[in-house]
């Protein structure tokens, strides 16, 4: 790992999840996620004291664990270490049980998901400007992956952009990523074309992207999630319940998925199903004791 220098006090470390810094006067520095669990952020820690910073401030862009995971490392090994993110996304960074509650539908096997201890949060963002330490950063409501995800611009208008945009290499890798909420992603790429940076992050993403980068990027997943959409409205000329279309949507796309895996693809099929079926583009029923869908005519 190592610290590249994007404009100004804006930094990232590139890794599996890319980390946000933004370096203060006195070598202070605000994170941007904190990576995914103790050796991840064990490991930007290094990168931080070979360049002689000193972690202070942490914004999580959402919950989901590879961007939450390091907070507990940073937090016991710097006093005073404050957390900051959106107010539904620290629900679920304070209830880490409600993220296994939604892929399982309820009570989840002990064997499958280990109960994560809570992160705790100081400080709630509000949409808009806020200062901390006496700098400015611009928060953007990026709802869509998760409930209430953000995104954040420097002062420099370095905007990190956490899991709001799939970058090329996920879709390449993975043509049918974790959605929460279809018509919320759709809103918020359909944005991301008004967002006055000069310079974009994305965390998982080899690259840093300009405008124009940008936005053929935001065509892409704009086309996948019409792909998508597309393909179960055509799996649904014949009555299929859920199971069903995500058999087809997995052997189509040739995915490999474990348990977990599979547990979140039936997350994001649910999404999609509730998009269509609020378009009025499908409709359901109960047949022998299964939930069938199906394409309205």
């Amino acid at each position: 790992m190592e610290l590249v220098k994007i404009k100004g006090n804006t930094y990232y470390i590139p890794s599996n999840t890319n980390i946000g810094v933004y370096v203060y006067k006195n070598k202070f520095c605000l994170l941007i996620d904190s990576g995914i669990n103790n050796t991840i952020a064990r490991k930007i820690d290094e990168v931080l004291k070979d360049n002689n910073l000193h972690p202070k401030y942490i914004i999580n862009t959402h919950s989901h664990i590879d961007h939450c995971g390091g907070n507990h490392y940073f937090k016991e090994n710097y006093s005073g270490t404050l957390v900051y993110t959106s107010e539904e996304e620290r629900v679920y960074m304070e209830n880490p049980i409600l993220h296994s509650l939604i892929s399982n539908s309820g009570t989840t096997p002990k064997r499958l998901f280990k109960t994560k201890k809570p992160f705790e949060v100081d400080y709630t963002l509000e949409y808009g400007i806020n200062k901390i330490n006496d700098e400015k950063f611009e928060i953007l409501s990026l709802s869509g992956h998760s409930h209430e995800h953000i995104g954040i611009i420097t002062p420099e208008k370095v905007c990190f952009l956490g899991d709001s945009i799939f970058s090329n290499e996920t879709l390449d890798k993975y043509p049918f990523p974790y959605l929460f909420n279809i018509e919320e992603t759709l809103k918020t790429l359909n944005t991301l074309r008004d967002v006055d940076s000069d310079y974009f992050v994305i965390s998982h993403g080899k690259d840093i992207l300009n405008k124009d980068e940008l936005n053929i990027l935001i065509e892409r997943n704009i086309k996948n999630i019409e792909d998508t959409s597309n393909t179960i409205l055509e799996l649904l000329d014949q009555p299929c319940t859920k199971e069903d279309i995500l058999e087809n949507i997995i052997i189509l796309n040739d995915i490999s998925v474990d348990v977990k895996e599979y547990l979140l693809d039936l997350c994001s099929l649910s999404g999609f199903l509730s998009y269509l079926y609020d378009l009025d583009l499908i409709d359901c029923s109960i047949e022998d004791g299964k939930l069938y869908y199906f394409r309205k005519q």
